[in-house]
């Protein structure tokens, strides 16, 4: 059945889709990059330290058997025999199995970093349902991993066929050689084999990868639907945000308005823009203050009830554009207009001393 218009994932994730995911334990990782790693790790370990591992298997061997004679075997001894002898193996392999572990840790941390999730051990229904389990065998996932089998089977199969036909002479001569010779002789045709076959996985691993990071980001797609509901759901709905935005802009608004009264200048353009400057000298500072600004109905609004107090209103279109457009409200003004902040106050001075009965408007400290 179509997909309804509109509801086709072509949408890439989102970072909080991605979370979510990684807090399920859904992330982009290939077994076959660890299982190269644990291998090549393991074949390089014994290649440089096979022989004294060799020669830590031999001794104690050697030292079992002289001793076995001597050995008293009893239902005291036998347990205590065996721990010994397993603990004395474990340090022999000990360097193999740390290096085999630190390969695994490296490659799962490279592919997916650092992260537990407790999701992923919670049991779910769909792991043991049958006909879920139908559907996985049948998935196009499990093709997939059909394929990469029987490609791995020709690959090792292949490589081992080479490696041995390339040493048939040799085995003839394997015959008159001693013990040890022999043995060396098949730990280099193995690690010769090893390695073969371990670069041609690294070929097959590097394509699974890049494999299983597109099937991760196309399970990962979202609708158009999908991402506008969690932007609603994390950011807020767009109506409200709108509400709120409306709210907080009508109570700047009424600040600006309540504080033109104690202004000592507005400055208009002189119809569409109003700037309103207080100057209020204090220790910190002598420069004059934006209290309030706007444009048009605003505009008007503050003029009026700038008129209503006796705040003094005065011309200057170059110096209200720059002011209304450089400057926001509650910032002084910088230097650089202070030669002509200065000749607007000088301007609401003289107007005052030509008129006495004028509001002071200038408060010389406090």
């Amino acid at each position: 059945m179509p997909e309804q218009a509109g509801q086709d994932k072509t949408e890439k994730a989102t970072p909080r889709r991605r979370e979510e995911a990684r807090e399920e334990g859904n992330v982009a990782r290939s077994m076959d990059v660890n299982s190269v790693v644990v291998l090549l790790m393991g074949i390089l370990t014994i290649k440089f330290i096979g022989d004294n591992m060799l020669s830590g298997i031999s001794d104690f061997m050697r030292g079992t058997y002289q001793t076995i004679s001597a050995t008293s075997l009893t239902i005291e001894s036998v347990p205590k025999q065996a721990q010994s002898g397993i603990g004395k193996i474990i340090l022999i392999l000990m360097p193999v199995l740390g290096m085999i572990m630190a390969g695994g840790l490296a490659a799962n941390f490279a592919q997916v970093g650092i992260g537990f999730s407790s999701k992923a051990l919670k049991p779910k229904f769909s792991k043991i349902s049958p006909a879920k389990g139908i559907k996985r065998i049948f998935s196009a996932k499990s093709l997939v991993e059909l394929a990469k089998g029987f490609f791995k089977i020709l690959i090792v199969g292949g490589i081992g066929y080479s490696v041995i036909k390339g040493h048939l002479p040799e085995y003839l001569e394997l015959a008159g050689k001693t013990p040890w010779m022999i043995l060396s002789f098949i730990s280099v045709v193995l690690f010769e084999l090893s390695i073969k076959i371990v670069v041609a996985l690294i070929f097959l691993a590097g394509a699974d990868y890049t494999w299983q990071k597109y099937e991760y980001e196309k399970n990962l797609k979202m609708t158009k639907q999908e991402v506008k509901d969690e932007l609603k759901q994390f950011e807020g709905n767009p109506e409200i945000k709108s509400r709120i935005r409306s709210a907080q802009q009508a109570a700047s608004r009424n600040r600006m308005m309540q504080a033109i009264p104690d202004a000592t200048v507005v400055v208009t353009n002189p119809i569409h823009l109003a700037i309103v400057l207080k100057y209020e000298p204090t220790d910190k500072t002598d420069a004059p203050k934006i209290v309030a600004k706007g444009q048009r109905k605003t505009a008007e609004r503050i003029k009026e009830i700038a008129s209503e107090a006796g705040v003094p209103i005065i011309e200057d279109k170059p110096l209200a554009q720059t002011l209304f457009k450089t400057l926001e409200v509650g910032m002084e003004i910088p230097s650089i207009f202070y030669q002509a902040v200065a000749e607007i106050l000088a301007q609401v001075f003289q107007m005052q001393r030509n008129n006495p009965s004028m509001k002071q408007r200038i408060n010389y400290g406090r």
